[in-house]
């Protein structure tokens, strides 16, 4: 069986007989390569992403409703870092406000590249079906959510009351980040969602575990 012919040779074979024109000619080669693999990326993503998901679908929905649930949460941990004195706390509040803006981010983004509005004409949580739907059934628009007059009372707190309440409702919070983390991880179908909301239940849940214990050390 005879090797396949190398594509270059013949441009090499130049490049050593006329120098000048050879070197012209291997940058023109490169050049039209790499414009050519430019733009059928280009033509892929252009043709792939606009439509493929749902306006209805549990990735638009996630999208969402989870920046929703993050921006809350970013809310609370600000309230805390300038209420509390305690550091550990504080750190704590940092990390949570910083993750969960970079991650809503990244949703808004999604629904920019899908070409859906960031807000949908679908009640919050509609998107969730199967077990996972009980919240929405029972009426309650987003698990986990602290009310206005839980957010009234960590405003008015400082210090260790500060502490307290921010771990008991940070706690909450993240239970039903997971509720709803898992619900796109059964329902979603895009990659990227389903990846997020992976990461997004791993963690929460392992930081659920570290404010209990914070909790109990302040009680």
């Amino acid at each position: 069986m005879s090797t396949p012919a190398d594509p270059t040779a013949e441009v090499d074979e130049v490049a050593e007989a006329r120098p000048g024109r050879g070197r012209a000619l291997v940058a023109l080669v490169a050049v039209v390569a790499l414009l050519l693999g430019i733009g059928g990326t280009l033509l892929v993503q252009r043709a792939s992403a606009p439509g493929r998901v749902s306006e209805f679908g549990a990735d638009a929905g996630f999208a969402r409703d989870m920046q929703t649930h993050h921006l809350q949460a970013v809310d609370m941990a600000f309230l805390v870092r300038d209420r509390s004195t305690d550091e550990d706390v504080r750190t704590l509040a940092y990390d949570i406000a910083t993750s969960q803006q970079q991650q809503a981010g990244q949703m808004y983004g999604w629904l920019v590249q899908w070409g859906l509005p960031q807000t949908g004409e679908r009640a919050p949580m509609a998107w969730v079906g199967g077990e996972h739907a009980a919240h929405t059934a029972a009426g309650e628009p987003m698990p986990g959510m602290a009310t206005p007059e839980q957010l009234d009372g960590l405003r008015a707190a400082r210090g260790a009351e500060a502490d307290r309440i921010f771990l008991r409702l940070m706690i909450a919070h993240h239970r039903g980040g997971v509720e709803m983390a898992d619900a796109a991880l059964a329902d979603a179908r895009t990659d990227e969602v389903r990846t997020l909301a992976g990461a997004i239940s791993r963690a929460q849940t392992s930081e659920i575990a570290l404010m209990e214990q914070m909790l109990r050390d302040r009680s």
